[in-house]
């Protein structure tokens, strides 16, 4: 099995790196559209134009399923991307929703979303959660998590700053819907510094996504082999190989 990933830049690596250590792929096809990065602060007519631009590169490989590790994109674009493409497409908010269902059984919990500006204008998130019972949900737009991560600044006081200027109001957060695919490398600081609260996962929530809705099999490569990860990028894509072989642990 092949599978195409889509992000608007890097952020999706995380989803990728959850799709390997699943072993649910023989090979992935990766591309960021790095020279038009980022979409969260774009308006839903250009997310939704840039998204279908993208998927015209993925015709170019026989993949199997097309997952879009980008909110913004899942949250403007799913619906004409399933129009333009023959194969399953795969968002990564109806799976983070559905992650919240599997992971979270008292529907009074109070629930935080963060994600960029355009998913969060998107009130996806909340709506679903609605329609499945979960009333306490807040959401905000936290768009300079994004810089700090690219930067490597996982860790110590900026991040601490930057997380008490967005959740100083916040109060007995149960759990947290990292609405960015860049956000899981700062999971455990936000945790942490809600209290320990939960935390949703877009890659683990997609693997999860994928086995239960679309019968997909953990492990179908031996367990010494490696997915075969092939990235492509609109602009500078030798900085998004060097992004990947660090977070991904990469040894090529």
């Amino acid at each position: 099995m092949k599978a195409g990933v889509f992000d608007s830049g890097v952020g999706g690596l995380t989803v990728v790196r959850s799709l390997m250590d699943a072993k649910l792929f023989e090979e992935i096809i990766y591309y960021g559209d790095t020279a038009r990065v980022p979409y969260g602060t774009k308006d839903k007519n250009t997310i939704i134009s840039y998204s279908l631009e993208a998927s015209e590169f993925f015709k170019n490989f026989d993949i199997d399923i097309l997952i879009i590790a980008c909110n913004s994109v899942s949250a403007f674009a799913i619906n004409e991307l399933r129009q333009n493409i023959s194969i399953p497409v795969v968002g990564v908010i109806e799976s983070g929703i559905m992650a919240v269902e599997d992971s979270v059984e008292d529907k009074d919990s109070n629930i935080l979303v963060l994600g960029t500006k355009a998913t969060v204008n998107s009130e996806l998130y909340p709506n679903g959660l609605k329609k499945l019972g979960y009333n306490n949900v807040t959401s905000i737009a936290t768009p300079l998590f994004v810089p700090l991560v690219e930067e490597n600044i996982c860790s110590g006081n900026i991040l601490n700053e930057t997380m008490k200027y967005y959740f100083s109001d916040l109060k007995n957060i149960d759990a947290v819907i990292l609405g960015c695919t860049h956000f899981p490398l700062i999971q455990d600081e936000i945790s942490k510094y809600l209290n320990h609260a939960k935390t949703i996962h877009s890659g683990d929530a997609i693997v999860k996504y994928l086995k239960k809705e679309y019968s997909f099999k953990e492990n179908i490569i031996n367990k010494d082999e490696e997915t075969k990860i092939t990235f492509f990028a609109s602009s500078a894509p030798d900085n998004l190989k060097q992004v990947a072989k660090n977070w991904l642990n990469l040894k090529q």
